[in-house]
């Protein structure tokens, strides 16, 4: 079972990956992009979630879409799995357009 990590410990993974933000139970960010880029960004977020075999948020707004990520089995806190599913959503942003 994953362990939550602290928030000083989630404050220093997030050093690494840009724009992202934590309120302590959850990490965050808002990404810029046009509506259907948005649509095929979300798909691909999906793709990568299927394969972590962990899903997190993610909402589609007009010019931009939202992610949220928690663990769930450990009561809606972040997880390293967290953090890396973070990254690999970072590692395709730029693909999409999203900033």
């Amino acid at each position: 079972m994953a362990e939550a990590l602290s928030r000083e410990q989630i404050d220093e993974h997030l050093k690494t990956l840009d724009g992202w933000t934590t309120d302590g139970r959850r990490i965050e960010r808002l990404y810029s992009i046009p509506h259907i880029q948005g649509a095929a960004f979300i798909m691909h977020i999906a793709a990568i979630q299927n394969e972590f075999g962990h899903h997190s948020d993610a909402t589609l707004g007009y010019k931009t879409v939202q992610v949220s990520i928690s663990s769930s089995d450990i009561g809606g806190y972040v997880a390293e799995h967290d953090i890396e599913l973070a990254g690999r959503i970072q590692a395709i942003a730029s693909a999409h357009g999203a900033g």
